[in-house]
């Protein structure tokens, strides 16, 4: 059957012609736009697109902070028959921007007036690109700009020189399988892969998610990841619209600060009943319900916190666990904390939120129980690109902390080991899937799709299984393991998590072993906390003495997880680093050391300290109070 966006669009705007569907503060209030509205928009600017020379199966890039001139851009384009190219705001290195522009040979770009000017520098360097829409009126436009008010303009102009038949008889031609976006996906080891998806990708990946999640008319949501994200694109975005429910964009500040201080005024605005998150913002907003807290003095301080080990207490592993066996004589307690306390915290949050749906990485399991606690659960997910996005998540119905969920329907799902062998449930190995919601492959790369999809399969690379009870687990990447001098192979990233989490000096960290005697880890400290620490030492952090003892300080977070210490056991000692070399600087986006999910690309962060690795395994470099970590501090 066929269902392409442009269908499930068509069939929400008929069944909820009145509904909002999208919120937008431009000045001081959020401003509601119907679904029949926002129709009216779409076919404009699709007239406009055609008007302008957009053809069928042309690719448009679109590079803009969300909002509604994104979602609609987006509608528009495929009314004019055009493929989206979404691009992150956050990507600043124009090599980075150019080879994505270059790569998907964009014929249009569609740009907010914050981004213009890193197109601008750009615009030498793509003869291809015919016309450039900005949607911001500026002072001066440049050959080749225009403004999208003008776009508008001749589509009203087109409209009234030709029928609706023949404009409709573009997106109506469509089909399944016709290209929808193709979205670049930062990964973690090389060039950044074009990800394919049709219509029909998105439309089986919205049916399938809504067998997990239950969404009506009457839902609000606050977008504030980017809309360029598949997470956000999928769920923020078309399940909503296929429900007939309604989403907010955070308003655009002048500058990415600005935008991101407005989420949390925004939040409390549109009262939303759902929230996508990924670990990095779960992480910001229990820091500032923690301040929040705090900052009510020593009293609320302890019921919070006395309120929190109940809960902990209560829910167990969250779900069917919750109040189970003796336990069950902790409700009352629960319940009474739960109205004098956390009501009180989820009043900054609206006071309608659900639950949050958290994807991209892996969340901390203390995390998912912290949100449980204090009654607004993160539902953890998992889902690539690759697979436009969901695979499987928990919800409402059935979740358990530490797991990924239940697999979406329809879909299969193997567990293979590296010879591509399937295995029994309970063993881990590599994630397979297969269902409609697999991408048609990468842009210009039949290299990267066929190891990618094998008869219609497609190999994840990420590492889990799936549990006796049918939950899946993820565990990291399946090719980022690491071999140890014995040949043992493991996965490095709940160990990277559990040591970033629970010590306190350390931000960032990657650990590394290939085939070596020992393990190491490259790790970025938080000089905040170790000042602070010297501080109350009476020793200047820049003087010998000072550096010496911040490295003993990282030396001791690492040693609680070793023996003798107070998380001894969590991991296999040969697992843990044996030394660590001090970076001078974070990995962030800017410098490729991180992706747009926050994910660190390990395999640039290998090759930029390559030999500060090395140095790891000389004499010199196994005692961490080294030169080259005490110049890093």
């Amino acid at each position: 059957m066929k269902k392409t966006i442009v269908d499930l669009f068509e069939g929400s705007v008929k069944k909820y012609p009145n509904n909002t569907f999208l919120w937008e503060k431009k000045k001081n209030k959020f401003e509601p736009t119907t679904y029949v509205e926002v129709r009216e928009q779409v076919y404009t600017l699709a007239a406009g697109l055609i008007a302008t020379g957009i053809k069928k199966g042309n690719h448009i890039a679109l590079l803009s902070e969300g909002r509604n001139a994104w979602i609609i851009s987006e509608l528009a384009m495929f009314y004019a028959g055009a493929t989206n190219v979404p691009l992150s705001i956050k990507l600043e290195e124009a090599n980075d921007l150019l080879f994505r522009l270059q790569h998907a040979d964009v014929r249009f770009i569609l740009v907010s007036g914050n981004q213009l000017k890193k197109i601008r520098v750009l615009i030498d360097k793509l003869p291809l690109v015919e016309k450039i829409i900005v949607f911001d009126e500026q002072p001066a436009y440049n050959e080749k700009e225009i403004a999208l008010s003008k776009v508008i303009e001749a589509g009203k102009a087109w409209m009234k020189e030709n029928t609706m038949e023949e404009f409709l008889s573009v997106g109506q031609s469509l089909t399944n399988d016709d290209y929808a976006t193709i979205t670049y996906t930062s990964g973690t080891t090389a060039d950044p892969k074009g990800v394919i998806l049709t219509h029909r990708n998105y439309t089986a990946n919205v049916e399938q998610s809504l067998t997990r999640v239950d969404i009506d008319s009457t839902w609000r949501t606050l977008v504030i990841l980017p809309l360029d994200h598949c997470f956000a694109h999928v769920v923020g975005f078309y399940i909503f619209m296929s429900q007939g429910a309604s989403v907010a964009t955070v308003q655009v500040g002048q500058t990415g600060m600005e935008t991101l201080r407005n989420i949390p005024i925004n939040i409390k605005e549109t009262r939303p009943h759902l929230i996508l998150s990924v670990p990095a913002l779960a992480k910001n907003f229990k820091k500032n319900i923690e301040q929040g807290i705090q900052a009510k003095g020593d009293k609320v301080q302890k019921l919070f916190n006395a309120g929190l080990k109940i809960a902990y207490l209560y829910n167990g592993d969250g779900g069917d666990d919750k109040g189970k066996s003796w336990r069950f004589i902790l409700r009352p307690l629960a319940v009474l904390f739960d109205k004098i306390v956390f009501s009180k915290v989820r009043e900054n949050f609206g006071g309608e939120l659900k639950f949050f749906i958290g994807g991209g990485a892996l969340l901390d399991k203390d995390l998912q129980k912290f949100y449980y606690a204090i009654g607004l659960p993160m539902y953890q997910g998992y889902g690539l690109s690759e697979a436009t996005p969901v695979i499987s998540t928990n919800g409402p119905k059935r979740h358990k902390f530490g797991s990924s969920g239940v697999l979406v329907q329809p879909l299969d799902l193997k567990i293979c080991d590296s010879e591509g062998k399937e295995l029994p449930t309970g063993e881990k190995g590599e994630i397979v899937i297969r269902g409609e919601n697999v991408m048609a492959g990468y842009w210009k790369n039949p290299g990267s799709t066929s190891e990618t999809i094998k008869n219609g399969w497609l190999y994840t690379g990420d590492m889990g299984y799936i549990s006796k009870d049918g939950l899946l687990y993820v565990l990291g990447r399946f090719k980022s393991l690491l071999i140890a001098g014995d040949g043992e192979k493991y996965s490095p990233e709940g160990i990277e998590e559990a040591l970033v989490e629970h010590s306190p000096s350390i931000d960032q960290l990657i650990l590394y072993n290939n085939q070596n005697p020992y393990t190491v880890a490259l790790l970025v400290p938080n000089k905040d906390y170790l000042k602070k620490e010297l501080a109350t030492m009476k020793i200047d952090p820049e003087s010998e003495e000072g550096k010496k003892a911040a490295i003993r300080l990282l030396e001791k977070d690492i040693r609680k997880f070793k023996k003798g210490g107070e998380l001894y056991s969590m991991f296999p000692e040969r697992w843990l680093p044996t030394s660590f070399a001090v970076l001078p600087e974070p990995f962030t986006e800017q410098n490729g050391m991180v992706n747009s999910t926050m994910k660190i690309v390990r395999g640039k962060v290998e090759k930029a300290y390559a030999d500060r690795i090395e140095h790891l395994y000389t004499p010199e470099g196994k005692d961490p109070v080294n030169t080259v970590n005490k110049q890093s501090l």
